[in-house]
């Protein structure tokens, strides 16, 4: 008699939205997958894109063994003792010779994997290192870079309740990024009482559900924003008790607006004036509006302006901290560190500003490609493909080469792993316990820890033991140290909680190497589930800095007891709401002692006042279009999938142009043409559309991977450049590349 497979809870990894699911396994196969209704933040709602994961999961040949490059440039396998003992005597090496600060770290875990990341700052503190990176930095460094200066902390809206939205470069519909995303659009598109405003030189699929579209020209965001801010303060339409009540700075603001000539800024952005004096007089009308900004104005030219100019609209119409608004949020724990917005430290050789943390992406070549003293000397990158998803891949590559050690470790030979020196095979996602620290919900923010739904490949690991691993060899714990805390683990979480913090009291330099010392201690005591001993301490402190929101959410005690019961509930493996808030809470996040916004940022205010006179054109003669490098479409995804048979429209990633372009060039769908740029030049099947403007033309995401079944579509990044950069975050202007088409 045939049994039927149980259906087990776990979640979406392709977005950063990480709905939960419920799945059904078979000799390792997924084969089947449905919404998970009792998670509590989307509740049974998912895309088309999880029907799919186990193209993930079984689509792409596994590496099984650790690998080796040889001189000639090809891989030998070789057992993990000798991959441990090897790289970590490299590591020490380049760390005691040059210095551990030329030791640089990228990625830490990729979309939905984010576990091993605690971990792995053990091994960079086992090794004093000072730089590190990930995608955040080609995309989000310029509104951390805003948010950090405005108020401290990260912002999200109210979108399901919110009577106006504004989308700016973004398209939920096929991005998501919040709960029951489609549901919530059509809902809200249906709602006359309701507006929802989208910014984007696209037609996209959430455009087209729009009440206004403000279509501006490719890589204008700004300047609309900025005409939309300026009729909210030229007509009086400013929330002055807001403001007076609640932020500091902000006649300079309001002075720089005054200034603005609208009607000029609108012939700028290519946008009707009357359509932008309508919109600002609708969103200052509302009872509540929220924003939403994406990678359209986040990889484009004037990033961080354009997220600062956004938020002032939410801002000056005082539309946060109640229903349907903005709200700052709890967190289970941070994504980047160092100082919040911040921006004072740079990097050794190119000076670049280092945002929250992270060393600009577009900077990271440079920072090895050359002969500088300082130079990045070896690199460990965490289950992402940089050498794909970063500007100017053929650059890329050539850093990589100059490097002294380069360890990538991944499950499957990645665009990255082919140039690395050392390949660690990892467990998949769904062979170990997993989880994400996207946790931007309100007022219920929920943490959810993935309970493995399968044994790991033999050959693989967890990355908590590939940490571990290095560590030990690199000797830099006392074992002896250990033991009392291996003793009091046995006793129970309250007796290890107070043996913990006695331990790190006593030497602090053991809370660096928080995630190995919980590893190797508290980790025994939890069988399977080893790998999540460090998601104790994150409990710990999340209990610790939002004590009355945890206890809100039923964690509640003296000392370490809330913290020991969140972590009690998180190891079963289900969505937990680790805080809860109502709006009013959101002010206790803004981290000001006076509790107020800081609407003056000098620089900021200075480029707004720069755009009367800027260009706001970057495109020549030579290359006379605009290029989208990685546009989000249905069936795209983070290359996490690399098998293309998931895709079931659009296969081949299409270079979609308009209908006037088409006209004339002569071509039509299924037609050809290359695309040049500046740093290269790809071949793509053209879809003639009518949603995007003259000398607007995109390609997707997600393509040109390789696979044995194939490599369809076109790789973005080998057309991307280093230098068209932001000039405040260096985040790239994907979004904004000069190409040339020619018929093939």
């Amino acid at each position: 008699m045939t049994t039927t497979p149980t259906w087990r809870k776990t979640a979406c990894i392709l977005c950063e939205c990480n709905c939960g699911i419920e799945v059904q396994v078979e000799d390792r196969q997924l084969v089947r997958v449905r919404g998970d209704k009792s998670h509590p933040s989307s509740a049974g709602y998912t895309c088309e894109k999880p029907l799919r994961l186990d193209r993930y999961q079984n689509g792409t040949p596994r590496l099984t063994s650790p690998l080796r490059r040889r001189a000639d440039g090809s891989y030998e396998e070789i057992d993990w003792d000798t991959a441990i003992a090897e790289i970590a005597q490299r590591l020490a090496a380049i760390r005691d010779e040059h210095g551990g600060d030329k030791i640089f770290f990228y990625g830490g875990g990729g979309q939905g994997n984010h576990l091993g990341g605690g971990y792995g700052q053990a091994l960079q503190a086992a090794l004093g290192v000072r730089y590190r990176s990930n995608a955040l930095a080609q995309e989000k460094t310029g509104e951390m870079y805003v948010d950090g200066r405005l108020y401290g902390g990260h912002t999200k809206g109210d979108f399901e309740h919110a009577e106006v939205v504004v989308f700016v470069g973004k398209n939920p519909w096929q991005s998501h990024s919040f709960p029951r995303a489609r549901p919530v659009l059509k809902e809200m598109a249906a709602d006359p009482d309701r507006t929802m405003v989208v910014i984007d030189p696209r037609r996209s699929e959430t455009a087209a559900m729009a009440d206004i579209h403000l279509q501006v020209r490719p890589g204008t965001d700004a300047w609309c924003l900025a005409a939309l801010g300026a009729v909210l303060v030229q007509e009086d339409l400013v929330d002055h008790a807001f403001v007076a009540d609640h932020t500091t700075g902000a006649e300079p603001v309001l002075a720089a607006y005054r200034e603005i000539d609208v009607a000029d800024f609108a012939r700028r952005c290519g946008v009707d004036e009357e359509l932008i004096r309508t919109t600002a007089r609708r969103i200052a009308a509302a009872e509540s509006v929220c924003t939403y900004e994406d990678l359209g104005i986040q990889q484009a030219p004037h990033s961080t302006l354009s997220s600062y100019l956004n938020k002032m609209l939410w801002i000056l119409t005082g539309n946060f901290a109640k229903r349907g608004g903005m709200f700052l949020h709890s967190t289970f724990a941070a994504l980047a560190g160092g100082g919040g917005g911040g921006g004072s430290r740079t990097t050794p050789v190119t000076g670049a500003r280092i945002i929250s943390g992270l060393v600009p992406c577009n900077s990271i070549a440079e920072e090895i490609d050359t002969h500088h003293p300082d130079r990045f000397r070896a690199m460990w990158v965490d289950s992402v493909n940089p050498a794909h998803s970063l500007a100017d891949s053929a650059g890329f590559r050539r850093a990589m080469r100059r490097l002294d050690l380069s360890v990538v470790i991944d499950i499957a030979m990645t665009e990255t792993a082919l140039e690395a020196d050392y390949v660690l095979p990892a467990a998949t996602q769904f062979e170990k316990w997993e989880c994400t620290f996207f946790n931007v919900d309100f007022p219920e923010n929920v943490f959810h820890l993935r309970a493995p739904l399968m044994d790991p490949l033999p050959g693989t690991l967890p990355e908590p033991e590939i940490y571990a691993r290095v560590v030990r060899a690199l000797g830099v714990v006392d074992e002896a140290a250990l033991e009392p805390l291996r003793e009091a683990a046995e006793a129970g979480l309250a007796s290890y909680a107070e043996a913990f913090f006695a331990a790190v009291g006593a030497d602090p330099r053991l809370m660096g190497l928080a995630g190995h010392v919980l590893y190797e201690t508290l980790g025994p005591t939890l069988g399977d589930a080893r790998g999540t001993a460090a998601l104790w301490g994150v409990a710990q402190l999340c209990a610790m800095n939002q004590p009355a929101s945890v206890a809100r959410a039923g964690f509640t005690g003296t000392g370490f007891e809330p913290g020991n019961a969140l972590f009690e509930r998180i190891l079963t493996g289900e969505a937990v709401v680790f805080t809860r808030d109502d709006h009013d809470h959101a002010w206790d996040y803004v981290r000001r002692p006076d509790r107020r916004f800081t609407l003056e940022i000098p620089e900021l205010v200075d480029r707004l006042r720069g755009l009367a006179s800027e260009q706001s054109s970057w495109t020549t003669e030579e290359f006379p279009f605009v290029l989208s490098a990685g546009e989000r479409r249905a069936f795209t995804a983070n290359t996490i999938i690399r098998d293309p048979s998931w895709r079931r429209r659009d296969a081949g990633g299409a270079l979609r142009i308009s209908t006037d372009d088409a006209w004339a060039l002569s071509v039509r769908d299924g037609d050809t043409l290359r695309v040049v740029t500046e740093r290269g030049s790809a071949v793509a099947v053209v879809e003639v559309t009518d949603t995007l403007q003259q000398g607007h033309v995109s390609l997707p995401n997600g393509l040109g991977v390789a696979h044995p079944d194939g490599t369809p579509g076109v790789a973005p990044n080998e057309l991307t450049s280093l230098h068209h950069r932001d000039p405040i975050a260096g985040t790239p202007w994907h979004k904004y590349v000069p190409a040339r088409l020619e018929r093939v």
